[in-house]
């Protein structure tokens, strides 16, 4: 709008009329550059209402564009979508059958090793049960078999002494017999060395002493033979070596003759009954001079 008219009723000097004037001026100026901004501003207005219907012309038509085009491409890419749905589908359906098979492998294995586990436990557990067994078995032949050995050992035993004692009961059955029989012995030999050398064998001067003689040697010899016959038999003889457990020595002399620990002198025989004596020689024994 134009600035209102000076106030001419008032009379002002000039240097205040100049400032109004350039103030005038200066709104004047202002008032231009408004409408000329208003102008610009209301083309650029105008340029951009422009601008936006074409812009919208074209993003509808764009919009429209890609709405057909996608309308066109649509079942291609649900035909694409659902192959590879139903490949996923497939994919995981046989994933987990995959998973659901190799889960039943891994059961049926461990199944397996347990099963294998506890068939060689039970093996185990049986062949210790057959080991028990056999070492139960052997533990009872072995003790069957000692007892066996002992008792055929105490039979043999049994039967060995049972064989000594009968032997020795038959062989000194009749030593009580023959201890009997000893002295008539001794009485025959004492009649036999009572006789003088010289009229044992004289036949012409004195007959009656020599067949008396021959007689009772005779007898001594009958009697020496039932003697041997039964298992005894005489020793003490001259010259013998003196043996403690056969003779027994009532003195000793010097002889220069004899050998010294040799048998000199028989006071009276001695018997052994089977090679065990029954009464010991009575001897006189030489020694050194």
């Amino acid at each position: 709008s134009p600035p209102p008219p000076p106030n001419t009723s008032t009379r002002m000097s000039a240097p205040g009329r100049s400032i109004i004037n350039n103030a005038s001026r200066l709104k004047l100026l202002a008032n231009t550059s408004t409408a000329r901004a208003i102008s610009s501003q209301s083309s650029s207005t105008a340029a951009a209402g422009r601008y936006l219907s074409y812009t919208r012309k074209n993003t509808s038509f764009c919009i429209n564009t890609s709405v057909s085009a996608q309308q066109q491409k649509q079942p291609t890419l649900l035909a694409r979508h659902g192959q590879i749905f139903a490949r996923s589908l497939s994919d995981s359906t046989s994933g987990k059958s995959e998973q659901k098979e190799a889960k039943e492998a891994s059961i049926e294995e461990d199944n397996a090793e347990s099963k294998t586990e506890e068939n060689a436990a039970e093996e185990e557990a049986e062949e210790k049960v057959e080991e028990s067994k056999e070492a139960q078995l052997e533990k009872q032949v072995k003790d069957l078999k000692d007892q066996l050995l002992r008792s055929l050992a105490e039979q043999e035993n049994t039967r060995r002494i049972a064989k000594r004692d009968v032997d020795t009961a038959r062989n000194f059955a009749v030593t009580s017999f023959a201890k009997s029989l000893l002295d008539s012995s001794d009485n025959l030999s004492r009649a036999l060395d009572a006789v003088p050398p010289e009229f044992r064998h004289d036949t012409e001067n004195h007959p009656v002493l020599a067949t008396l003689y021959e007689g009772i040697q005779m007898t001594d010899e009958g009697l020496t033979k039932a003697f041997a016959k039964n298992g005894l038999k005489k020793f003490g003889e001259v010259g013998e070596p003196f043996d403690p457990n056969k003779h027994e020595a009532l003195f000793e002399y010097p002889d220069e003759k004899a050998e010294a620990g040799t048998i000199g002198q028989v006071m009276k025989t001695g018997f052994a009954l089977n090679e065990r004596v029954i009464r010991p020689a009575e001897v006189g024994v030489v020694k050194k001079p």
